[in-house]
């Protein structure tokens, strides 16, 4: 393995494919305010976020629908960047900024679960990027495979992952995907739109059953789930630029585009919310399959990120692994998993893992903005250190009133927390998830965290 790893990145180039843990020198950082923006436009668009954006309506109006898409946008965004500007500052991976706050053994807890989540979600969209490019391939050459067609995605994701962030945004995004990418998102809404007959489609009446809150979490959602990951590419950032405002509007911009399109596609088409159904429409509206495998090249950065994120994760806790290796293991465990599972369940399962973070970045923030004043410094985060038990309470707590607010994950774990929460006498779920729950759980455990970090000394921290 170690031979065909290294003549991969020998063609790459392998500008940063592996720079390790420790800060990177303030001469390897190439990365801009413009860099950033468009690697986390790209990553903010694909078919799941139309997928997702699909389950607001009709439950609740276009109008409705839209406001709940721009607040979501609006307020999920901020942890994601105040993430990649920790990240920016310190020139560290996400996992690694957890070691203050955690402490070294404490910070393998969630990088474990890191790197579990992100290769399931690299199955899932291997899985997606299969099923929409057999749809389109057999559209335009009568020729449709999903197991042929995860394989090629699968070699394509991995390969971009062994070339590292300053690859994919400077020789792949900023030379050739953006464009493809706007291109067809440009081709899709206009279709959309001039279906829509005007402003006929803006008068569909809400079905009801969705509270506005809980729609609003379904859109924090997707910001939410890149959290783990923000820094892993903000640490390529030139101290001094724009990268965290960049990560900001470009996600903002994208994700609301692409809840809203989903939205206003499942309207016009009346096709399923899955990734099929929404690939279908697309190639119904659009009148080829062309457009839909340009969208492909955007989703791809997404299976991109996942892969390399997960290696980056598991040297957190394994740091004499070489990367590349790593790459290669979890592109072929997403391969796998793609080929072999029924993704849609394990989807279930993904967000479950995904409800940790929402509370964890909030303790993060916590404890980096309000206790050490934005700044931890290399020692901080290289010693050597055991777990700091005291940050576990805020994330646990956040955690539960997640699942309190809106029971996420298999049938049953909602059931055993059903009756958990029933034989304490308490309502479930909190509210009927009218709140939704990425807020409350993030407002309770940042101040459970800033409230514990008040009678933390300057000293260090057993």
């Amino acid at each position: 393995m170690a031979s065909v790893t290294q003549r991969i990145e020998r063609i790459l180039g392998r500008e940063d494919a592996a720079p390790g843990l420790r800060p990177i020198p303030v001469a390897e950082r190439r990365l801009g305010g413009l860099d950033a923006a468009i690697l986390w436009f790209d990553l903010s668009i694909g078919l799941l976020v139309m997928v997702t954006g699909a389950l607001l309506v009709p439950a609740l109006g276009p109008p409705q629908a839209l406001l709940a898409i721009a607040v979501g946008s609006l307020i999920g965004c901020v942890p994601l960047a105040l993430v990649a500007l920790a990240g920016q500052r310190e020139g560290v991976p996400t996992m690694v900024l957890l070691r203050p706050v955690l402490g070294e053994r404490g910070s393998f807890v969630p990088s474990v679960i890191n790197v579990v989540q992100l290769v399931g979600w690299t199955a899932v969209e291997f899985w997606a990027m299969g099923e929409v490019a057999s749809v389109a391939s057999e559209r335009l050459f009568g020729f449709g495979s999903r197991a042929f067609w995860i394989v090629v995605v699968a070699v394509v994701c991995t390969a971009l992952a062994l070339g590292g962030p300053v690859f994919v945004v400077r020789r792949w995004l900023q030379r050739f995907g953006i464009y493809v990418l706007l291109g067809a998102a440009v081709w899709i809404t206009v279709d959309v739109l001039r279906a829509g007959s005007g402003w006929a489609i803006w008068e569909t009446p809400a079905a009801g059953g969705l509270p506005f809150w809980l729609a609003v979490d379904l859109v924090i959602v997707m910001p939410i789930s890149w959290l783990p990951l923000a820094a892993d590419y903000s640490r390529f950032a030139r101290p001094g630029s724009r990268a965290a405002i960049g990560t900001y509007a470009g996600y903002a911009v994208g994700n609301a585009w692409f809840y809203a399109l989903g939205a206003l596609l499942v309207l016009v088409t009346g096709v399923g919310a899955d990734a099929v159904g929404i690939g279908g429409g697309i190639v119904f509206l659009a009148g080829g399959g062309i457009v839909l495998l340009a969208l492909l090249v955007g989703e791809s950065d997404n299976a991109f990120a996942d892969i390399y994120s997960a290696a980056v994760s598991a040297r957190n806790v394994a740091p004499k692994a070489r990367q590349a290796p790593l790459i290669l293991i979890v592109g072929t465990v997403g391969l796998i998993l793609a080929l072999a599972f029924t993704v849609e369940r394990y989807e279930t399962f993904l967000f479950l893992i995904g409800s940790v973070f929402v509370p964890l970045a909030a303790v993060l923030l916590a404890d980096y903005f309000v206790r050490c004043r934005g700044r931890y410094g290399e020692a901080a985060l290289f010693e050597r250190s055991g777990v700091r038990w005291r940050a576990f309470v805020p994330w646990v707590l956040g955690f539960v009133v997640y699942q309190w607010s809106v029971p996420t994950g298999p049938d049953g774990w909602v059931d055993a927390l059903g009756d958990a929460f029933g034989a304490l006498g308490l309502p479930f779920p909190l509210f009927d998830s009218r709140l939704g729950a990425s807020i409350p759980s993030f407002l309770v455990a940042f101040g459970v965290a800033a409230l514990l970090s008040r009678a933390a000394t300057r000293r260090p921290r057993d």
